[in-house]
């Protein structure tokens, strides 16, 4: 059995789906099982992360445990984990916590995530993603209005990855001795600018879309509304100070998978009625 926390988001909800895709036994944490749809055959458990003490009735029987970093108590939730004997723990932590910036709010809590994790003594793997190819469902409302888009930083190249690369990576450690110890850095197959990425929409969508870069005042506007001044500030750092590069094209997925990871075109296709 594998306990997957973050079931419902959009990293969670892509292992739930490729561990039942490998023919395993999946147990999934939510924290109201009424309105989280899950997919047949995984068994929901009723918990939160910031209550370690909520988790540990649904350690019974599980063998590994997908994990996301930023809880606050992540540290109970370890010490539950190895006292229920689990094998492994994967953690799905940030392109950001190499660089080791604990002055980044950020990348401070996936940082403190992965130092919790070391120390805890279970065998551990770390994912850490470049940005995210859903991401891109932002822009909806933006859609829904016109063919312009408007999005921050206009001249940053990022090498995005589908969840669902992330989520074959994060199998294939929750399944196997192979992988522990290991920190894994993903992206995607290509390095696309915004740009790039409104044009293979506006082909998908069969539209006349249109990229207009925001300048960093607006940006930082619109994104203050979403998310508390630290973490404007530290996204601001990564991207327009350049202090995470994500523009790499990695071999991980299929060093990994054996399979190389979708491209935005592929994801954009699967997603198209996402869109329209």
């Amino acid at each position: 059995m594998i306990l997957v926390t973050g079931a419902t988001g959009n990293a969670g909800g892509a292992v739930v789906r490729a561990l039942l895709d490998a023919g395993e036994a999946v147990r999934a944490l939510v924290r109201d099982a009424d309105r989280s749809p899950l997919p047949d055959g995984v068994e929901a458990a009723v918990g939160d992360m910031n209550r370690p003490e909520t988790l540990e009735p649904h350690l019974d029987g599980v063998t590994a445990v997908f994990l996301l970093s930023g809880y606050d108590g992540l540290a109970g939730t370890l010490g539950h984990i190895r006292c229920a004997k689990v094998e492994r723990v994967v953690l799905l932590s940030s392109s950001a916590a190499p660089g080791g910036d604990l002055s980044n709010a950020v990348a401070r809590y996936h940082i403190l995530s992965e130092r919790a994790v070391r120390e805890s003594g279970l065998a551990w793997t770390f994912l850490q993603p470049n940005s995210f190819m859903t991401n891109t469902l932002q822009w909806l409302p933006q859609l829904r209005e016109g063919d312009v888009i408007r999005a921050p930083f206009a001249d940053v190249r990022v090498a995005t990855i589908d969840p669902d690369d992330i989520a074959a990576v994060a199998a294939a450690a929750l399944t196997s001795d192979a992988h522990e110890g290991r920190a894994y850095r993903v992206s995607g197959p290509e390095s696309l600018l915004p740009a790039d990425r409104v044009a293979i929409l506006a082909e998908v969508l069969d539209r006349e879309l249109r990229f207009e870069g925001q300048p960093d005042e607006e940006a930082r506007a619109e994104m203050s509304e979403a998310m508390p001044p630290e973490y404007v500030d530290a996204f601001f750092r990564f991207f327009a100070d350049g202090e995470v590069d994500e523009s790499q094209v990695l071999p991980t997925v299929e060093d990994v998978t054996g399979r190389p990871p979708r491209t935005f075109e592929q994801w954009a296709r699967a997603h198209a009625e996402d869109f329209r």
